[in-house]
């Protein structure tokens, strides 16, 4: 099954891009496949003027059309989510992420933006026809520390939420993929031979 990790915030490198790379390595951990998908490296002129012709915008609706899960992360600025995601967004036909599953990350300066997710994003997400949201993961900047000696260094109360996420996601596709093994195509009766 395959996973886009699409990283919505217009600045690099950003706390909540880190927290989508470390849920992305700890997928890969458990036998997942993804790619990388990120919005402030896509055309801005193309992007906002919502050019449909552009090659590399059709690439990346492309990236999530084939995606069977989406883990998106963005930053939380004046209770929203980040304008770019919202431009990308915009540009997913009305059905989307329809059979997907997804699961939502953001970072933001205090707790009083947590709901930004559910009020804001989720529903965006619920129109596209998302499959199923799963709960969404919220971490403020002092709950995420980054250091070149360290790496990413998570406040055990988020990696445990973050290690719940990865894990409600993993097992969300496992159960799919077996769904996807045990269908079969339907035989027309009338090809049905017996013999007795």
């Amino acid at each position: 099954m395959n996973i886009l990790l699409l990283a919505g915030s217009p600045s690099t490198p950003s706390r909540s891009t880190r927290l989508l790379h470390h849920v992305g390595e700890r997928l890969a951990l458990l036998g997942h496949r993804y790619v990388k998908l990120h919005v402030r490296d896509l055309p801005a002129q193309a992007l906002v003027h919502a050019d449909f012709n552009d090659e590399l915008l059709r690439v990346a609706r492309e990236q999530v059309a084939q995606a069977d899960a989406v883990v998106i992360a963005t930053p939380v600025y004046k209770a929203a989510y980040s304008g770019i995601l919202k431009a990308f967004l915009d540009l997913l036909p009305q059905d989307g992420l329809r059979g997907k599953l997804v699961l939502p990350l953001a970072t933001g300066g205090s707790q009083s933006h947590m709901l930004a997710l559910d009020y804001g994003l989720r529903p965006v997400l619920s129109a596209l026809d998302a499959k199923h949201v799963l709960p969404s993961i919220y971490a403020t900047d002092l709950q995420i520390n980054w250091s070149a000696e360290q790496g990413l260094t998570l406040d055990p109360a988020i990696a445990k939420r973050v290690s719940d996420g990865i894990e409600n996601l993993s097992a969300s596709l496992s159960a799919l993929n077996e769904v996807a093994l045990n269908e079969f195509d339907s035989i027309p009766f009338s090809s049905v031979r017996c013999s007795v």
